[in-house]
């Protein structure tokens, strides 16, 4: 793809972990055309100087008016700043829920036509894991965090059907370079993955508001992968082939959101 023809996408929350894998030089989404615009509350201590950047902190009001700046003549945006695991409410509830209004708010306003977000299994956490886990069933969160994402799911449909964005919401499983336990097998998203995924969900046809499931192509899975495969997603990796570097899995069982549920958050 011509330089001129490249598309530009805003990826808040770029110095995290999803947003460094996004951001590889050999693999990221700039090797897949597009042109990305960085933003975080502070910068990537690996920043290149050849790295467009804005510095937000999306948990604070004045912040839109930054977020739209930053979006400006921007085509799509992915979402994935904010508290990335179970916090007092207060918190969860002014980086997570409101940062994600102030997100589709400033793209509303800037005429971007797709937000994806980074939503969570912790959506739907306390669904058991004996049975598939489907996308059209209503959210069960396990935490204060898990019910940001169902918050920010929320967001995004109301955001689709009443102003016409094309939202894509994606459950991520454990986005990590490997698994670490045996539970791990069946949720894990490789880095590779990822950026497979969250091209699809920029490019893929969409009719109103979408949700689906991000892991890897891993033999012990148990979610049901049918509307990221709808949206051209097709993993390649397996958990499988890491099965045996990773420890027995010694927490509770029965539930997705096995990680939250014994967490017991702060006032």
């Amino acid at each position: 793809m011509a330089e001129h023809e490249r598309r530009t996408v805003v990826v808040s929350g770029a110095g995290g972990r999803i947003g460094g894998y996004l951001r590889r030089a050999d693999g990221g989404l700039a090797a897949r055309g597009w042109r990305l615009h960085l933003l975080d509350a502070a910068a990537p201590a690996d920043l290149g100087a050849d790295e467009p950047f804005t510095q937000a902190d999306i948990s604070v009001e004045e912040s839109t008016e930054v977020l739209a700046a930053a979006m400006a003549g921007a085509d799509a945006v992915v979402h994935l700043a904010g508290i990335p695991s179970e916090d007092a409410w207060t918190r969860i509830r002014r980086t997570n829920i409101d940062g994600t209004y102030r997100v589709l708010e400033a793209a509303r306003r800037t005429g971007v036509r797709r937000v994806v977000l980074a939503s969570s299994n912790h959506a739907v956490g306390f669904y058991p894991t004996g049975e598939v886990a489907r996308t059209d069933r209503p959210v069960r969160p396990d935490s204060y965090y898990g019910v940001s994402k169902a918050a920010m799911e929320a967001l995004g449909s109301l955001y689709a059907d009443r102003y016409g964005l094309e939202v894509v919401s994606l459950r991520i499983g454990l986005c990590a370079d490997r698994p670490a336990t045996t539970f791990d097998l069946g949720i894990w998203l490789s880095p590779g993955d990822a950026v497979r995924l969250v091209d699809a969900a920029l490019r893929g046809p969409v009719d109103g508001p979408v949700v689906a499931y991000g892991i890897s192509a891993n033999t012990r899975a148990w979610w049901d992968l049918s509307t990221a495969r709808a949206l051209g997603y097709a993993p390649e990796d397996d958990a499988e082939r890491l099965a045996d570097e990773v420890e027995e899995y010694a927490g509770p069982d029965g539930v997705l959101g096995h990680t939250m549920v014994a967490q017991e958050p702060t006032p």
